[in-house]
């Protein structure tokens, strides 16, 4: 008898597992449809000797101390802060789009005061601010929208971006400097052995199963277990009851070329043409010396495993019926991307399992039979939010 059946080896259903064996002392089996651990965060090294990820690119990045310093329980960091170029007409130009951006592309030397006034100018009045294109257009003007944001947005999501829901490109800043980060959170860094490695670290105890290449469906009632938490698709778990969610899925095409470097960052955008979106040129992100290079170029797609919540207000309504189906759901916790319909940067998904853990410690008493001296002291009560884009 297992206290937890935690289904999905990701961030979510990792985090809980290790504190649920680590503080509470229970027993755990976690599992997993693929053949690894770590779920989209999976790395690997190809057959050339490169470490890759194989579900496109995952950087690191949270303004939250809790969550980074519970994630340093397993593993070292290598520092790193991302930068993305966009092919604008084979010009490779910073984005987001900052000062560097606009002086490259339109041939100007404007200082950050004068980018302000020169947004401003080119900015149309929208009230009130509904989809994404409004968001882009309101902000920077209908040309830097047209170069940037609505081609790249269009083959993502596979509709255009008056379609969208704001969220979308509001979660990308517009700034008036000259920092080329995509990222400006105080923690920005890379496990400096990869994320599979953490991940391992993370399940390597005595009171943890992990079971792979394993389907809920077929062993929800062989394997005997007093509890759930379940990270994957919410509408799959309720059998489809109301209709699929969409989502929109991602292609990836992996290669090793014979040369040191590809590109000049870790990725390269390509909003305009192509049918790829980006990129990524793993040397960048790992600090792996090596003659050769290795290269993924992502496809978006309708079909394929789930990976991005398709942010409309009708799919909304669709989520919250399922999730009135969960919250009536008896020892069933429902965690992670994939289980809540949102579109999660990873340490908000550490954070959502971390504060799903502190709820279990506060509601649900430790199996019978578990000795209090086998309970650790946890990490911090209370759940921070991580404040970051992606």
């Amino acid at each position: 008898m297992f206290d937890w059946l935690i289904v999905g080896a990701g961030f979510a259903g990792s985090v809980l597992a290790e504190r649920i064996a680590n503080v509470r002392g229970e027993r755990v089996l976690i599992i997993d449809r693929r053949d690894h651990v770590g779920g989209n965060a999976f790395d690997i090294y190809n057959e050339d000797g490169l470490l890759v990820h194989r579900y496109g690119p995952h950087i690191f990045h949270t303004n939250a101390q809790r969550i980074f310093s519970y994630l340093s329980r397993f593993t070292e960091w290598r520092p790193y802060e991302h930068r993305v170029l966009a092919d604008i007409n084979g010009q490779l130009l910073p984005i987001p789009i900052n000062l560097d951006t606009v002086n490259k592309l339109y041939g100007l030397a404007l200082t950050s005061g004068e980018l302000e006034e020169f947004f401003q100018s080119r900015a149309e009045a929208i009230d009130p601010i509904r989809t994404s294109e409004d968001v882009v257009v309101a902000r920077v003007g209908r040309d830097l929208y047209e170069k940037f944001f609505r081609g790249y947005t269009r083959k993502q999501w596979g509709l255009d971006p008056s379609q969208l829901d704001k969220a979308v490109t509001s979660r990308v800043p517009v700034r008036t400097n000259r920092d080329d980060r995509y990222f400006t959170d105080r923690f920005q860094a890379m496990p400096k052995q990869g994320y599979t490695a953490m991940f391992r670290r993370m399940l390597q105890h005595r009171k943890i199963q992990v079971l792979l290449q394993a389907d809920y469906r077929e062993i929800r009632t062989v394997i005997p277990h007093r509890r759930v938490v379940f990270t994957g698709p919410i509408d799959e778990f309720f059998s489809y009851r109301f209709g699929r969610l969409p989502y929109r899925s991602l292609r990836f095409e992996h290669m090793t070329k014979r040369q040191s470097q590809f590109q000049p960052v870790g990725v390269v955008n390509y909003p305009l043409d192509r049918d790829y979106t980006r990129i990524t040129e793993y040397k960048h992100l790992t600090g792996q010396h090596h003659p050769w290079t290795a290269l993924t170029y992502e496809y978006p797609t309708e079909k394929g495993d789930p990976y991005y919540p398709v942010p409309r207000a009708e799919n909304q309504a669709l989520y919250k019926k399922y999730e009135d189906l969960a919250r009536a759901a008896d020892d069933v916790w429902f965690v992670g991307r994939l289980a809540t319909y949102r579109y999660y940067n990873m340490d908000q998904v550490v954070g959502q399992a971390l504060a799903t853990f502190d709820e279990i410690e506060r509601q649900v008493p430790v199996a019978a039979g578990v000795p209090a001296i086998a309970r650790k002291t946890g990490i911090r009560p209370g759940a921070e939010s991580a404040d970051s884009a992606s």
